[in-house]
This record gives C-alpha cells, sequence and structure tokens, in this order.
C-alpha cells in the first residue's frame, strides 16, 4: 500500500531560524564585523535580533553609512549576482544574532522553494524602494528634515504593525553619519524636538528614545 504520509510543507521562517546545510548562527556582541570592505562574498545574511550597519570607506579614508537593518532583514544578497568581493562593511551595532546562509545554500532555495522566493523579492523591492526614497531625501530635504524621517523610519512609523514605543540605543554620532550633516547640528534638532514634545529621552540616547507621531510635522511641512 503505498503511504498516506505527506511531505511536511516548506516554512520559510523555520529555514531561517534553524541551522542545517550551509547555515549557521552568529552570535554577535557590540562593533562585531560580520564582514569587511573586499573581503570575498560568498554567503547572504539575515538579522535574527539586534541591528547591522553597512559602511563604505573611500580610497581617502572617509566612511560613510550606506544603511541600518533591523530584524528581518537580509544583507550581503550581492553574492547571488555575481559580486565576487564585498563593496560594503556590515557590522553589529548591539548584541546580535544573525544567520549566515552560504552562497550554494541560498541559491538552492531560491531555485527550490517558491514561498522563499517570493519572500526574498519582497525583501528586494523594498529595499530598492528605501534607496530610491533615501536618495530623493539627501538630495532635497533637509538636515533637519532628514534626521525626522530617520527617527521615524527606526520607530517603524508607516510600515505595518504598532510603531516602536522606545527606538533602540544609537548616538548622535551614528545619527549624523547617518543623515550626513555634524554631531552639533543633530544635538540642535534633537533638543529642539524634544522641547517640541515630538521626542522624549532623558539627555543620553543610549537609555532609550521615545518617538511621537507628531514628528511627521516635521516632514510633511514645506
Amino acid at each position: 500500500m503505498a503511504s498516506n504520509k505527506r511531505t511536511p510543507s516548506f516554512n520559510p521562517k523555520t529555514f531561517l531560524t534553524q541551522v542545517g546545510d550551509g547555515k549557521t548562527i552568529l552570535a554577535c556582541g557590540k562593533n562585531h564585523i560580520l564582514f569587511a570592505q573586499g573581503d570575498k562574498a560568498n554567503a547572504v545574511f539575515y538579522i535574527l535580533e539586534g541591528q547591522v550597519r553597512l559602511t563604505v570607506v573611500s580610497q581617502r579614508g572617509k566612511e560613510a553609512i550606506v544603511a541600518t537593518l533591523e530584524p528581518a532583514s537580509f544583507f550581503g544578497e550581492a553574492c547571488l549576482t555575481g559580486q565576487v568581493l564585498r563593496l560594503e562593511a556590515a557590522t553589529a551595532m548591539g548584541v546580535a544574532k544573525i544567520m549566515r546562509i552560504g552562497k550554494t545554500a541560498m541559491t538552492k532555495v531560491l531555485h527550490d522553494e517558491p514561498t522563499f522566493s517570493e519572500l526574498f523579492l519582497a525583501h528586494l523591492l523594498a529595499r530598492n524602494i528605501r534607496i530610491q526614497e533615501d536618495l530623493v531625501d539627501q538630495l532635497f530635504n533637509s538636515s533637519e528634515k532628514r534626521l525626522a524621517r530617520v527617527l521615524l523610519l527606526m520607530a517603524h512609523f508607516g510600515k505595518e504593525g504598532k510603531p516602536e514605543a522606545v527606538i533602540a540605543k544609537v548616538s548622535q554620532e551614528t545619527l549624523a553619519d547617518m543623515i550626513g550633516t555634524t554631531h552639533s547640528r543633530v544635538s540642535f534638532f534633537m533638543n529642539k524636538f524634544r522641547k517640541l514634545g515630538f521626542i522624549d529621552y532623558d539627555g543620553a540616547l543610549h537609555t532609550g528614545l521615545h518617538v511621537h507621531s507628531s514628528l511627521l510635522n516635521v516632514v510633511l511641512h514645506d
């Protein structure tokens, strides 16, 4: 008689949270370098917990932040398109847990599992839209508006689900790098936002920051 047992359906969440062939979970401390600019590109990464910062350094030694990534984000996917060496560096911003998926394992699951391919495609499309928005932001908006937008994005305003009550620990130096301005300008705008009741913090950003929906007024006001 034929067996009535059915092959369990593929679960992308299980695939992304359990170690297996070509997959390992990395426990990272603050400032742990996942890969450096110029390293061999041979894996895709997925953030289970924590945040990751992507940076590039020019030939003159000037560093710029390309992106800050949150849980449920992929990065390093350019290796799937033939990129041999990393064009950027990836660093954990604090304690983080990262799934590393070897290029071969990633290619196989994308080929074999349509549900995973759809999830990954949605990620790529969302990343592309975010890059376009960031470019427009840098070209046309003031540093004050860029700071307000970054804070709102970190608090998940405009995304599905409820916004975060308190966003992750972040320094003013990091915020300055993210929006392309100076520490003193960030400090000035943060104090201004706090006095206007748009944000709340106790004077030290590393203890957490409350972002209120009223901060949208800064982004929307011409």
